[in-house]
């Protein structure tokens, strides 16, 4: 966990993409869920937070 926080730290590609794929799948399972409206809302903004982020992300060093 301490390597995940310092590769975050330290703006490495790794944990960013981590991170950012699970807001893209977080954003999917939102958009999926029957059950409440404010996650279904929310779900565009955060499956593009994360797409975007990736994006952003792809050009860290390793």
């Amino acid at each position: 966990m301490s390597n995940f926080i310092s590769g975050l730290l330290r703006f490495r590609r790794g944990p960013w993409e981590m991170l950012a794929s699970i807001l893209i799948a977080l954003g999917v399972v939102m958009l999926m869920q029957p059950f409440a409206i404010t996650l279904y809302s929310w779900s565009f903004l955060i499956t593009l937070i994360g797409t975007v982020m990736f994006i952003i992300v792809s050009h860290f060093p390793e």
